[in-house]
């Protein structure tokens, strides 16, 4: 049997798609949650601006993270991109890498001892860019001591939402229980519901954890009745039935299949 722990945990990241989402799951624990938000995005976080404690602060300003971790033990940073634009200076290194950076450097001297980063698996689909970025920071987590546990993460969507055929198809196959998928089984994109409730039972567990969690490993964590639940209730949004799910205000309006914009995190100012 798994023990978990409900210490008060900081997300890196809120008002965004994936850090929302890991909020909400948390506060489904029945955890305490605090949250670093970029500060022209709090309104991004919702309904949930009132069920967490909020403080602003930019990964790519260390100065602004300065005593933002103190008294939190365990952080999950939910920070980062799939898209680049080099021309303004936006590079996958830039995006993934240096913000990670500022978080290590946040979380050693404020005395966070154990670092969730929600990195990426390789998959066909994904730029080679991105990948080195991600297993750059990986291995940078690893360099300066802290305790980092990896989440080796698929594409998400949220369940219900439409999604182009090709990655329907993909889920597909991902879920056929044959020995020879098991590569499949890491890379089929999966609902944000059953990622973020594995990602926020990793954090409330005690004792061992291992090194690096895929796909595979999260799902083992959510029951199955939960993997496509929604993390947070529609009797709880105060909208309108009306309103489209993408704008009620529990997540940021973007998926993290094809969008333009930053899907798991936040776009630095350009540097002239």
């Amino acid at each position: 049997m798994q023990n978990f722990t409900q210490r008060p945990i900081l997300v890196i990241g809120g008002g965004t798609f994936l850090g929302n989402s890991i909020i909400a799951a948390l506060l489904l624990e029945g955890v305490e949650v605090a949250t670093i938000v970029r500060p022209d995005a709090e309104a991004k976080l919702g309904v949930l601006h009132n069920q967490v404690r909020v403080l602003l602060g930019d990964v790519f300003e260390p100065a602004s993270l300065r005593g933002r971790a103190r008294g939190y033990s365990t952080a999950i940073n939910a920070v980062g991109s799939l898209t680049a634009n080099p021309q303004r200076g936006l590079t996958h290194h830039r995006l993934n890498f240096v913000s990670i950076r500022n978080i290590c450097a946040m979380c050693i001297s404020d005395g966070v001892s154990h670092l969730i980063y929600m990195s990426s698996t390789s998959a066909p689909w994904l730029g080679r860019g991105y990948i080195r970025a991600k297993r750059d920071a990986e291995a940078h987590i690893r360099r300066v001591g802290l305790q980092g546990t990896i989440i080796r993460a698929p594409l998400t969507y949220a369940h219900g939402e439409f999604r182009p055929p090709f990655f329907e198809w993909m889920t597909l196959l991902g879920s056929i229980p044959l020995i020879k998928q098991i590569r499949m089984k890491r890379i089929a994109p999966m609902p944000i519901e059953t990622l973020a409730r594995g990602v926020a039972r990793v954090a409330l567990l005690e004792g061992r954890r291992k090194p690096i969690y895929y796909a595979s490993d999260l799902r083992k964590l959510v029951k199955r009745d939960e993997r496509t639940t929604p993390l947070i209730p529609e009797s709880s949004w105060g909208v309108s039935d009306d309103t489209p799910p993408n704008r009620r205000g529990v997540y940021v309006p973007q998926t993290s299949l094809n969008d333009d914009d930053a899907p798991f995190g936040w776009i630095p100012p350009s540097e002239s």
